[in-house]
């Protein structure tokens, strides 16, 4: 993990890893962009962050889990992994509960963040 850099594609993933196939949808497009030379940064929002908690159980009728993608950020090179912290603190979750190390964001910090990437995706 580094701290917030500028990157050229932010991914932001507000939905939970359960009900929709959207957060591994992002998942999905953050690593083809890092496969194709994309500097990217992924930032948890809302229940998005439930996709970090370690020790996740899968619904055997449901989509796979995500563990095993977000275990494969840093072989492409995806290290600026952000989190919500209002999110966070609302499940009442610590950083040291989730499966990889974060970079808690917040406030003007938040905000600003989209404006520092060429690219943003919502999922």
């Amino acid at each position: 993990m580094t701290a917030h850099a500028s990157s050229d594609l932010l991914v932001i993933l507000r939905h939970g890893p359960h009900g929709s196939s959207l957060l591994r949808d992002g998942l999905d497009a953050a690593l083809v962009a890092a496969a194709f030379g994309q500097r990217v940064s992924l930032l948890f929002m809302g229940e998005g962050v439930m996709a970090l908690v370690d020790d996740q159980q899968t619904d055997p009728l449901g989509p796979k889990g995500t563990a095993a993608t977000l275990t494969m950020l840093t072989m492409y090179d995806i290290e600026t992994i952000l989190v919500e912290e209002a999110a966070l603190e609302h499940i009442g979750l610590a950083p040291s509960d989730l499966m990889l190390p974060v970079c808690l964001m917040s406030g003007k910090a938040l905000s600003a963040l989209p404006a520092s990437h060429r690219l943003v995706l919502t999922f």
